[in-house]
């Protein structure tokens, strides 16, 4: 079984990802453009104003995920993946701006208003880009089993939901 959550820069995906791979015993899938920019040696944001321009950074790091999650029963966290992934699960987190923000800002040493500057940056510019390059619409909930409340509900809270959606996919399958 292969489970997507999803959710904008700060949302929790990770952790919940996390979570919810140690509890089925799946591996989590979640490689990054954080993780893709620190082995170049440059800033996040830059490999992100790279990747507007030349569309093959976005086509190389899929195929990376494709191999990643093609031996199944895995979580996936990145950012597309509820769209590139065959997933059975599909969960999105939504968490308000000013929360993903301070998350971001705790996480990465920063001010609350850097964090701010950079969560709009980051999913403005994804937002823009997965719409030029894959046509996208991230916004669109639709493709969702799920829309879990990240704001006011623990990580444990959020596993329980999850694992009741998953049941739930389960039995209908």
């Amino acid at each position: 079984m292969i489970i997507a959550v999803w959710g904008f820069t700060g949302s929790g995906k990770n952790t919940l990802g996390k979570l919810l791979a140690e509890k089925l015993g799946y591996r989590m899938v979640c490689p990054t453009f954080k993780d893709l920019a620190k082995e170049q040696g440059i800033p996040l944001m830059e490999l992100q104003k790279r990747a507007e321009k030349d569309h093959s950074i976005d086509r190389k790091f899929d195929e990376l995920l494709k191999k990643e999650i093609a031996g199944g029963d895995c979580v996936v966290t990145t950012w597309l993946g509820p769209w590139m992934a065959d997933a059975d699960v599909r969960i999105k987190l939504v968490v308000s701006e000013k929360t993903r923000a301070e998350r971001v800002a705790g996480r990465e040493g920063i001010s609350v208003k850097e964090a701010l500057k950079h969560v709009r940056e980051r999913d403005g510019n994804n937002i823009k880009r997965y719409k030029a390059v894959y046509g996208i619409d991230i916004t669109d909930e639709e493709i969702f089993d799920a829309i879990l409340d990240g704001e006011r509900s623990t990580p444990e809270e959020l596993l329980k939901a999850a694992l009741r959606v998953i049941e739930k996919k389960k039995g209908k399958g």
